[in-house]
């Protein structure tokens, strides 16, 4: 008896579209799984300093070329290979690109400040990411680690949450559902520019229950809405909504300049209810003295408590930006003449790398140097200010803080004697660690 199974000519064409989508669908999920393995691997955006031969040492299987737009393309460029020799001078004129290969190292020189794009590929072949190389002046940077009080205040007064009251005949009413969210900005009302909560809770309590006008800001965007407010149970009239127009807290100094402008926190400031990063109308650094130490512990974080005379004698510096990289100002001389370091070279977020590296912070009431070690460099991490994760060695800090609170963010990250970052969060589950933001984030904002 013959056993061998014979199949009919249509069978065999549908198992050969079956061996087909199995080869397909398992070269599609091998593509995605290195895509993904090797994505956070190159920065979207590479920074270089001018004038220097530097090395990009990423080792990822991925090579494309750079160039620039318009005319002579990637003249100010000279690019080669690990392990030859730098091209001397410049790539001449007519260059409209230059072949790079990151699965070796690769030596970049670059005379003027510009910006090109390299566009890669994996293994040459799967589209991989297109980076930004900028070309940027060499900074010196003077650390800090000084502790400041912050306040800031809104543009406008910030809706922090929408809620519910009796009206004069006892039936519940909210005048904001539907109209207002949690996150807005009201900054006029009727046509008048809202100043602070005080000025706004007045304009309401004299509408006498007609309908008004806000213009909001919701998501970066201005836009009119109409809200008509009611009378509680007192007579007041009401919107249903609580509001802020400040904040107040205390951080640490990052970096002053030479031009007296400063950095500090490495996060910008968020409104503790909605989460959101607060709109800046003005804002104000005070001196500020350390008078508590909470340890941190794990699924508790510490936080250093500060006294703070909101007085003009007081003043440090004025702050003129909240981004989601820390705030900026200019500094007062005061502050320029405490400057605790004489300004130190940055390292790029390539330069840095695992090992040894120190903060400095003011626990005590002086900047002080402690040791720490990085264990991870993410240079391509999702929240930029997570790029970096150290964790607190010093047995002098682990012994007074615990490791990272509240209240350090912003101490200064240095690693071989170059400005790396900046601590912006602890690890709720282990104190001892952190993240922090490189200091060319900062510097990018």
């Amino acid at each position: 008896m013959n056993g061998s199974v014979h199949m009919t000519g249509e069978q065999r064409r549908t198992y050969r579209l079956f061996l087909y989508l199995l080869l397909t669908a398992s070269v599609a999920a091998l593509a995605a799984t290195l895509y993904f393995a090797y994505w956070d691997r190159v920065p979207s955006t590479i920074r270089i300093r001018a004038g220097v031969e530097q090395e990009l040492d990423f080792r990822v299987p991925a090579s494309g070329e750079i160039y620039r737009a318009g005319e002579a393309a990637a003249q100010a460029a000279s690019i080669s290979q690990g392990g030859k020799e730098s091209a001397e001078g410049r790539v001449p004129d007519s260059a409209r690109s230059i072949h790079v290969d990151l699965a070796h190292t690769v030596r970049v020189r670059a005379d003027e400040i510009d910006t090109y794009q390299m566009n890669l590929k994996l293994f040459g072949v799967l589209p991989y990411k297109n980076v930004d190389v900028e070309v940027i002046q060499d900074k010196l940077l003077s650390p800090s680690g000084i502790p400041i009080g912050i306040y800031v205040k809104t543009e406008g007064v910030l809706v922090v949450g929408i809620g519910e009251f009796e009206n004069g005949e006892g039936r519940k009413v909210s005048p904001a559902r539907y109209v207002l969210q949690k996150g807005d900005y009201i900054v006029m009302a009727d046509g008048e520019k809202i100043e602070n909560k005080k000025q706004f809770v007045r304009l309401v309590e004299d509408s006498e229950e007609e309908s008004m006008v806000l213009t909001i800001r919701r998501n970066g965007e201005i836009t009119d809405v109409m809200i008509k407010p009611e009378s509680n149970r007192n007579q007041e009239r009401k919107l249903g909504i609580w509001i802020r127009d400040n904040a107040q807290g205390i951080g640490t100094m990052t970096y002053q300049e030479a031009d007296h402008t400063f950095g500090a926190l490495g996060h910008g400031i968020n409104d503790v209810d909605t989460s959101t990063l607060m709109n800046l109308e003005e804002g104000t650094l005070y001196r500020t003295e350390i008078v508590g130490i909470t340890r941190g512990s794990s699924g508790s974080p510490g936080e250093l408590t500060g006294y703070i005379e909101y007085d003009t004698d007081n003043v440090l510096g004025e702050i003129t930006e909240n981004t989601t990289e820390g705030i900026f100002g200019v500094c007062g001389d005061e502050m320029e003449e405490a400057a605790f370091l004489e300004p130190i070279p940055i390292a790029l977020k390539q330069e840095v790398s695992l090992g040894p590296a120190q903060i400095i912070c003011s626990v005590t009431g002086e900047p002080e140097f402690y040791d720490v070690e990085i264990i991870e460099v993410n240079l391509e991490h999702d929240d930029i200010n997570r790029g970096i994760v150290i964790q607190v060695v010093d047995e002098k800090l682990l012994t007074l803080t615990g490791g990272i609170i509240q209240g350090m963010s912003g101490s200064p990250i240095i690693q071989n004697g170059r400005f790396a970052g900046a601590v912006t969060h602890v690890l709720v589950q282990d104190s001892t660690k952190g993240y922090g933001i490189f200091i060319e984030e900062m510097l990018g904002h």
